[in-house]
């Protein structure tokens, strides 16, 4: 007899989960079975690095050390990144808004009102 190495799982999830899920998976062209597995296995992984520690050599803490007390060295391709323009500072990516507009647009705090209340 040949052991099964697989092991159901069931969960019980309000429609609307399964719609969201069901739309997701399809746009990554994969099953509600194998988008939720790789989804769950992928948070599962998540944690599980969270809480492992790191381990090294004495010879390569000390390397590590170095190179973390050394001086900083600039990457030209985040230097670039950085000097960008955001997309909500971008004129052509807001539809012709230019930045700060969205507080012209802000709702109006009544006289004598406190935020929040």
């Amino acid at each position: 007899m040949v052991k099964r190495k697989e092991h159901p799982l069931s969960m019980r999830l309000p429609v609307a989960d399964i719609a969201m899920i069901d739309r997701a998976a399809m746009l990554r062209g994969r099953s509600r079975t194998e988008f939720v597995r790789d989804a769950a296995v992928r948070a599962a992984e998540d944690v599980l690095m969270e809480t492992a520690p790191i381990r090294m050599s004495p010879a390569g803490f000390k390397a590590f050390m170095t190179a973390l007390s050394g001086p900083a060295t600039a990457i030209p391709e985040m230097v670039e990144l950085f000097r960008r323009a955001t997309p909500w500072e971008s004129n052509e990516a807001s539809g012709g808004l230019v930045a700060g507009a969205r507080k012209k647009n802000a709702p109006r705090q009544r006289a004598g009102s406190k935020i929040g209340s």
